[in-house]
């Protein structure tokens, strides 16, 4: 068993490692920042299954480093929460296979409600619909599943968390978020307390 669990941390770490890193992480930036911070709108993050739980995950990540983001069920989009989506807002999907027919609807529907969103997309599959539907497409790499059955996502989960922590603190730099900021939006809780600390050394 122990042979098991350490074959599953190296291969999840290797896929780690080898995430295809390229020009697309600075357009991602580069449109999240436009829409969200010059423009004033939010980061819109959706996904279905497992994938909508690592996208809830990175949308109050961004949440609590400055850069407003919310998370939209695709199902519920459309039964009306459809409308949290707003002209100058970006859209950030989450599909691995990118053939999530909910995620692809989404596309569809949003682009019928403000046409011409900048559609952020991280998939493993850069030549499906929503990869090519994408005006920037993260491509995770594809990396063998470490499930057993090589079905359940999981090393492709894992990629999609770090993926979303690089465009979180790679935003975070380009906006020069501070401890100061961070404890703005943390009252509670033993990270408030640590930002408030570090905000009053930082001023010292």
């Amino acid at each position: 068993m122990k042979e098991l669990i350490k074959s599953v941390f190296v291969d999840e770490a290797n896929a780690v490692a080898n995430i295809p890193i390229d020009d697309s992480y600075d357009k991602a930036i580069a449109a999240i920042y436009e829409r969200v911070h010059e423009q004033k709108g939010k980061l819109v993050i959706s996904g279905m299954g497992k994938a909508g739980q690592i996208a809830m995950n990175i949308a109050t990540t961004f949440c609590s480093t400055g850069t407003p983001a919310v998370f939209l069920h695709p199902s519920e989009a459309q039964h009306g929460d459809l409308g949290v989506v707003q002209p100058n807002d970006v859209l950030l999907l989450i599909s691995n296979s990118g053939k999530t027919r909910e995620i692809v609807e989404l596309v569809e529907l949003a682009d019928k409600l403000w046409p011409n969103l900048p559609l952020i997309v991280i998939t493993g599959n850069k030549e499906s619909d929503l990869g090519r539907l994408a005006d920037v497409c993260l491509w995770t790499g594809a990396p063998k599943e470490v499930c057993l059955l090589g079905l359940t996502p999981s090393t492709s989960t894992t990629i999609m968390t770090v993926i979303g922590d690089a465009l979180v603190v790679s935003m975070m730099k380009k906006i020069n978020f501070n401890n100061e900021e961070y404890s703005k939006r943390h009252h509670g809780g033993y990270l408030g307390d640590k930002s408030r600390r570090q905000a009053r050394t930082e001023k010292k």
